[in-house]
């Protein structure tokens, strides 16, 4: 019997991103958000084709950069869209290290000029960057390759757009754009127990329709209460160790951040994803005393889809 009480999907788990943004029946979704997203200079996305991203990069390190969705455009644009549910060291690096393989990926045989189609990196965001807490209404980050002296673009196919959903927080009746009715919807999905009337429209009607838990059947109904808890379990765990992190930082002036209790969020997630975690694997987590580490190996329990891959990613 089901726990849950929310008429629709949490946007940020990975079973509600994917259901609603990565299946193809509602592709039309995501490529209605897109053009929103995009000025309107950039053209229409007319279609676009969801690509594996498993074909990427040759090493076993490039080969499990996974993305959340990865797809084309109908004018061979591409497109890396990741929901990213908590704040994560390197974050910005880990962003252009992704955003190389699609370029990568278009080198061709033989003789070629090296032309490039676009590459953009969309982020959607459940944190705020921390050197942009002063600027409380800035949500939207839209960043290419300038020159600096001049302030103008140097090049115009490497574009990274970031959507730090917490400091955006217009209320419905203050909606405007259909952009700013995409953003209230993705943030307030799970909230919300009708569709507001700012949002009456065909699209977000499909939208809260696709995401309505009473239309699920049983599978995908314990698909989803799986990603809610572990979206659940894993930022009441990085909320826990940062306030930790903080108290300890008061009374004996380290950094922020409580390793014990991060080491504890790593076993747990890996017990969570795999059942079983081999003792040499706790063995080496609990003598981590990096914070910078263990956050890395976060994202290694992200990326890896067995418990075999998690240790070969570790040893490589």
């Amino acid at each position: 019997m089901s726990y849950l009480i929310d008429r629709y999907v949490n946007f940020f788990t990975d079973y509600g991103f994917k259901r609603l943004f990565g299946e193809e029946p509602n592709k039309d979704l995501l490529m209605d958000f897109l053009n929103a997203l995009l000025s309107e200079d950039q053209g229409e996305i007319v279609d676009l084709t969801y690509l594996k991203d498993e074909n990427l990069g040759s090493t076993i390190l490039d080969r499990k950069a996974i993305f959340d969705l990865y797809c084309i455009t109908d004018k061979g644009e591409r497109f890396i869209v990741e929901l990213q549910k908590a704040k994560q060291n390197y974050f910005k690096d880990r962003s252009v290290f992704y955003s190389s393989f699609p370029i990568q990926q278009q080198a061709k045989r033989g003789d070629w000029d090296y032309q490039l189609k676009a590459v953009y990196t969309i982020g959607i965001l459940d944190f705020v960057f921390e050197e942009d807490k002063a600027y409380p209404d800035k949500f939207r980050y839209d960043v290419k390759l300038k020159e600096l002296e001049t302030n103008k673009v140097f090049y115009d196919k490497l574009t990274y757009i970031y959507l730090s959903l917490p400091k955006f927080k217009k209320q419905v009746h203050e909606l405007e754009t259909h952009f700013e009715k995409w953003l209230y919807a993705i943030k307030n999905l799970h909230l919300l127990e009708n569709v507001p009337d700012p949002l009456q429209e065909a699209i977000f009607d499909k939208f809260f329709e696709i995401a309505e838990i009473a239309n699920f059947d049983r599978e995908e109904l314990q698909k989803y209460e799986d990603s809610l808890k572990y979206y659940r379990d894993l930022k009441n765990s990085f909320d826990t160790a940062r306030e930790e992190g903080r108290e300890e930082g008061r009374k004996e002036g380290i950094k922020e951040g409580s390793v014990e209790t991060l080491q504890s969020m790593l076993l747990k997630s890996l017990k969570m994803k795999f059942t079983t975690v081999p003792d040499t694997i706790s063995e080496k987590v609990s003598r981590i005393n990096s914070l910078e580490t263990l956050e890395s190996f976060f994202e290694k329990v992200f990326v890896c889809t067995t418990m075999e891959e998690f240790v070969a990613l570790l040893d490589y």
